[in-house]
């Protein structure tokens, strides 16, 4: 592709992405480029910024304007495609005076699910180099520490309005909320974890190893999660999963 500019999360992903990018391609031609968003944890973006500084990446910051889209803000299921035009309407304009393409950290696992924001942005000019080049998660992650990549083992991280029950509107509040449970319970080593937002309930994913943990801590979690807003506090005996959200939808594979 010649020149790129690279979608950075801070996720395995599009971390081993942008740095195979500049490995590459060199500074002159890889442009690292973080969302900044409401729906993107205080603690992703701190990371996007030590990457970035210890790789030696260009990168620079660019705010996105998701919640200002109604359509956005009604989190149906096509909210994740209102998010990636979102992010190709920041990330055009950058990518046209850099004379390069935009690309996501897509990879092969990454079709199986309902993601209709990978639609979106491919319709509007962003390429896979993962799913092109044949990438899977476990070859991300693999070929992420063979590089010595910090972020190999780095547990995935979507954006906080996917932890949001399909119909309840995206606020700036809930986004809070689940970004300060989510936090406060990861201080307590339960992580990696998913506090799941409906309405006033919060429903906790964990490992199936950390079950026992949360109940042995349950005055701690109960503390955490009532701090961040919630009225309501479940433990999700299924386990952490991703994209537990889409199992309501008609595509999800019945379990």
């Amino acid at each position: 592709m010649g020149r790129v500019v690279v979608a950075f999360s801070g996720g395995a992903d599009s971390a081993f992405l942008a740095k195979v990018a500049l490995d590459t391609l060199g500074p002159e031609r890889s442009l690292a480029v973080t969302a900044l968003s409401p729906s993107l944890a205080p603690s992703e973006e701190a990371d996007c910024r030590a990457l970035a500084v210890e790789w030696r990446l260009r990168w620079r910051a660019v705010p996105t304007a998701e919640m200002s889209d109604p359509a956005y803000v009604a989190n149906g299921p096509d909210r994740c495609a209102r998010c990636k035009s979102a992010l190709m309407e920041a990330l055009a304009p950058i990518a046209a005076a850099e004379a390069a393409t935009v690309v996501l950290g897509v990879n092969l696992d990454d079709l199986s699910d309902h993601r209709p924001g990978q639609r979106a942005a491919s319709e509007l000019g962003a390429r896979f180099p993962l799913v092109a080049a044949g990438f899977n998660k476990a070859a991300v992650r693999d070929w992420s520490r063979r590089l010595g990549l910090r972020t190999w083992d780095k547990p995935a991280a979507a954006c906080l309005s996917s932890r949001i029950q399909y119909g309840t509107p995206v606020t700036l509040s809930s986004l809070r909320s689940i970004a300060q449970a989510e936090a406060a319970l990861a201080s307590l080593g339960l992580g990696p974890l998913r506090v799941r937002h409906h309405g006033p309930l919060a429903r906790i994913e964990v490992e199936p190893s950390r079950l026992g943990a949360v109940l042995e801590r349950r005055g701690e979690v109960l503390a955490a999660v009532h701090a961040a807003g919630y009225v309501y506090v479940t433990v999700d005996f299924d386990g952490l999963r991703s994209g537990s959200m889409n199992e309501v939808l008609p595509v999800s594979n019945p379990r």
